[in-house]
């Protein structure tokens, strides 16, 4: 059956790419971004998720049209680089801005309906980075561990209207996230560091998983009847670290990542 999906971040990147991916399969797709994006197979309603009278107006716009809806994909969010220390309130308030509270406004303007019709999925798109604290990345985790956070609570609260809500955690996808990034002035007791992590970082993107691979994934779990609370999807090596995370002492831990991310000891 065709849905009526909500898709969040489609002006480039995944969110652009499940737009097309669940247009061309004949599902009726709205995309929220702030530029509009022209497409045969999704309709832009330029939103500022951050803003909640857009958010509003852009649902009460879908609305006219729809009768449901079905699934939202909560996919808009940035990312964020630089050392704790040198990051700016303003630079903190921006990611979380976005990353948590505007995925949160997008919710909520969808759960009345979702609770009316007595069903809807919820997918918030989080990262394999949100289980551990990542070098000169903590603010992104912190972003995404608040979002797992509220999505953990969320599932109770709804599931008596038969409303089902996901994390689903990334690893890296091939994307110009990197161009998109909010980076912090970094001090010189972190530069020559950093330049070495970032560096890295930026060849781990360039190395990903392709979009197309994520949104084959997207819609063999929109099809699933019950969901856990998180799902994990990337390349094995950075999956593997979210259970190490769990089982493995702190320290041990902590050494893995160090190798991982070529830091010294």
């Amino acid at each position: 059956m065709k849905k009526t999906i909500i898709i969040t971040g489609t002006s480039s990147g995944i969110g652009k790419h499940l737009a097309e991916y669940f247009g061309q399969k004949g599902h009726r797709v709205y995309g929220l971004s702030r530029k509009n994006t022209e497409s045969d197979y999704f309709k832009t309603i330029p939103t500022d998720i951050t803003d909640e009278k857009a958010v509003e107006n852009a649902l009460s716009e879908i609305l006219l049209s729809e009768k449901r809806i079905d699934f939202l994909i909560n996919n808009a969010g940035m990312g964020m680089v630089g050392a704790v220390e040198d990051a700016t309130k303003e630079d903190i308030r921006k990611l979380f801005d976005l990353n948590l509270i505007g995925a949160v406004q997008i919710m909520n303007a969808v759960l009345p309906k979702m609770r009316n019709q007595k069903a809807g999925k919820i997918i918030n798109i989080s990262s394999i980075g949100s289980e551990m604290g990542l070098p000169f990345r903590g603010f992104y985790s912190a972003s995404k561990a608040a979002l797992d956070k509220v999505t953990e609570a969320i599932r109770y609260e709804v599931s008596p209207w038969n409303i089902d809500v996901c994390s689903l955690h990334l690893g890296d996808i091939k994307t110009k996230i990197a161009d998109h990034r909010v980076m912090s002035t970094v001090s010189e007791p972190y530069r020559s560091t950093f330049n070495k992590v970032f560096a890295l970082m930026n060849s781990h993107v360039d190395q990903g998983t392709e979009t197309a691979e994520v949104a084959e994934y997207i819609e063999r779990l929109l099809n699933k009847e019950n969901w856990k609370a998180h799902y994990y999807f990337g390349k094995f090596g950075q999956r593997i670290g979210v259970p190490l995370k769990w089982i493995l002492p702190q320290k041990t831990f902590e050494k893995l990542m160090r190798k991982y991310n070529q830091l010294s000891s």
